[in-house]
């Protein structure tokens, strides 16, 4: 794995995994559900992954987003593709919503909605929680999606 996907946490954020791609909970969580879908190869530039990493994004996110959708209702999801401090290709995948989300007795408020999203205003997980939070996530996704 790249070290994009080793910052965020690979193997313990590990949520669900494709020929190309991971998919990560986002250990600082903007809104619940927040993850890292990230590729698995060296590329830097979206243009330069392979044929089948761009392929297989069609059946990645319609899994991610009725899974997101199964976990906290959003209203709207944001791919971020930031990439400045981390220059391999992965996006930042926010479920946008109005309100609050509870999880794990915590209370999550999309603080931008319904305008761009507020990343400096997060919720940071760790151990055991972080933990718990992935396992929560992999339970929204169906076998073999």
């Amino acid at each position: 794995m790249n070290a994009t996907i080793e910052k965020f946490g690979w193997p313990g954020t590990l949520v669900r995994e494709w020929d190309h791609w991971v998919l990560l909970a986002r250990p600082s969580q903007p809104t619940l559900g927040s993850v890292i879908l990230a590729a698995k190869g060296e590329a830097t530039a979206f243009g330069a992954l392979p044929a089948g990493a761009h392929a297989e994004l069609a059946t990645i996110t319609p899994a991610l987003e009725g899974a997101l959708s199964r976990a906290v209702d959003y209203g709207r999801i944001n791919y971020l593709m930031l990439m400045m401090v981390d220059p391999y290709v992965h996006f930042h995948v926010i479920p946008r919503y109005e309100g609050t989300r509870e999880w794990n007795g915590r209370e999550f408020v999309d603080i931008g909605w319904p305008k761009v999203p507020d990343l400096g205003h997060a919720i940071a997980l760790e151990g055991e929680e972080l933990a718990g939070l992935v396992e929560w996530l992999k339970g929204f996704f169906p076998a073999g999606s």
